[in-house]
């Protein structure tokens, strides 16, 4: 790593800037990839090409990287196979058969209450509630916008406060090897103290009971009230022609909602399991990527056993829909990893101790917790990464804690917090693009309606961490 200096926040930044004003992501997360290796090369633009590419490469050479990139492709096959059942068409027509869900509110709590249960990992969270939600917003004349908030509001938020998973492995890890004795209590501490998440969550919910509809949101509820799905210029993340079939007129022939249930089911009750297997009986110590890989190989397993099973299709067209969705979601997987390169860039030339070391010189005890929450926000920004905010700044925010003898739980959830607000609000985070491809909307259109929200949420969230600083 070089010596960080103001430059390295430039590759970030630029990314952020042209991908909101070009709507190109790839090209923008390139742009940014390709401006930090010339960097790196001394000012040399070949170079700095060369070194772009060989970063892309490299990204490869982490497994944990690589199988979240095949996660990407095999999600994208287990939901074209599911589509193609008529799982997604059969489940909204058992919910509206039984007057569950018959309104565009209900559609709305539906999406809310899906991301609150499934807290596995933040990913599956997402791409169920917008393969359940997604008919049904689009026949209540929901916008697919607001459903990728909704969902995107209810996944990491979540998944951050859950001890007993990914995300809670990966924070317990970073906090036991900060020096302190008893990480997973002082993890389950720091929940209440989570700011951030607890508003976004909240705040979700009050958008569905108030109808609240911000800025950008309020132009595309009318849009989608006007029959409208998405904008004219829109770029939609997957194609969801399969969801637009006409409806049977006899319900013998509609097909059973168990051919989106049980696959679904596999997935969520195969993470636990892997996460058991891959350490060793613990839990907590588990490998994330490999258990979600593990989880979505075996939906697909049993997705393909079902439509074997009752001779819905064959071998040969069961093969052809599995390309067919992992060449959907090809465009998604690049975006992936050039956003795993962008990191790693970032990581070289210091973008996160700059950021952290300016911001926290001189700060009175008070503005602690507050910076530390907004540093780590604009880390996560930037980079993309909550996961990777979180190994720059717990390691920053504890020891700050310990030396100065502050509460730790305030400070650890300070930094995981702002992680989560950034990541939230970031262009080219992978959970905000994997809610706008699960919503099946625009990337930019989804990150433009999101962002009011999560800055309210934000704002919220830095005025409460200077009042526990100022009364705790």
């Amino acid at each position: 790593m070089t010596e960080p200096s103001w430059f390295s926040i430039l590759p970030p930044i630029l990314a952020i800037v042209l991908a909101i004003w070009t709507k190109q992501v790839i090209l923008s997360l390139f742009a940014g990839l390709w401006i930090g290796f010339t960097l790196l090369s001394g000012l040399n633009p070949i170079a700095g090409l060369a070194g772009a590419l060989e970063g892309i490469v490299n990204v490869f050479g982490d497994a944990g990287d690589t199988r979240v990139l095949i996660f990407t492709l095999l999600i994208g096959s287990l939901i074209t196979t599911i589509e193609m059942s008529g799982g997604v068409r059969g489940f909204v027509h058992f919910l509206e058969t039984r007057r569950w869900v018959h309104t565009g509110v209900r559609a709305q709590v539906l999406a809310w209450v899906t991301g609150i249960i499934i807290f596995i990992e933040s990913n599956i969270t997402l791409l169920v509630a917008g393969s359940v939600s997604r008919p049904l917003f689009d026949r209540y004349r929901v916008s697919r916008e607001k459903l990728a908030y909704l969902i995107d509001a209810t996944s990491a938020p979540v998944c951050v406060m859950i001890p007993l998973n990914a995300w809670g492995a990966v924070i317990i890890g970073l906090v036991a090897s900060s020096g302190i004795a008893n990480p997973l209590e002082t993890f389950i501490q720091s929940i209440p103290y989570n700011l951030y998440a607890i508003f976004a969550i909240i705040l979700a919910a009050i958008v569905i009971w108030k109808d609240l509809n911000i800025g950008p949101m309020k132009a595309a509820e009318e849009r989608t009230q006007r029959g409208e799905l998405l904008w004219p210029n829109a770029m939609p993340l997957v194609d969801t022609s399969a969801e637009l079939l006409p409806e049977p007129e006899d319900e013998r022939e509609i097909p059973s909602a168990w051919f989106m249930v049980l696959p679904i089911l596999a997935m969520i009750l195969m993470m636990p399991v892997g996460l058991l297997i891959t350490g060793n009986g613990d839990l907590i110590r588990g490998s994330g990527s490999t258990s979600i890989l593990w989880a979505v190989s075996t939906a697909i397993a049993v997705c393909w056993l079902m439509l074997l099973v009752t001779r819905q299709c064959g071998i040969n067209e069961l093969m052809r829909h599995f390309m067919t969705g992992a060449g959907h979601l090809l465009p998604i997987s690049t975006i992936l990893l050039l956003a795993l390169a962008l990191g790693d860039v970032a990581q070289l030339l210091g973008t996160g101790p700059y950021v952290a070391g300016v911001a926290g010189a001189a700060v009175p005890e008070v503005l602690l917790a507050p910076l530390v929450f907004v540093v780590s926000a604009f880390i996560a920004f930037s980079v993309g990464s909550s996961w990777g905010t979180f190994a720059i700044m717990i390691p920053i925010a504890i020891p700050i804690a310990t030396t100065l003898g502050l509460p730790v739980p305030l400070l650890l959830a300070a930094a995981i917090s702002g992680g989560i607000f950034g990541d939230h609000a970031s262009p080219i985070s992978d959970t905000t693009v994997v809610a706008s491809m699960a919503a099946a909307t625009d990337h930019i259109d989804h990150v433009r309606t999101q962002l009011p929200y999560a800055l309210l949420a934000g704002a919220a969230a830095t005025i409460g961490f200077f009042l526990l600083s100022l009364f705790g």
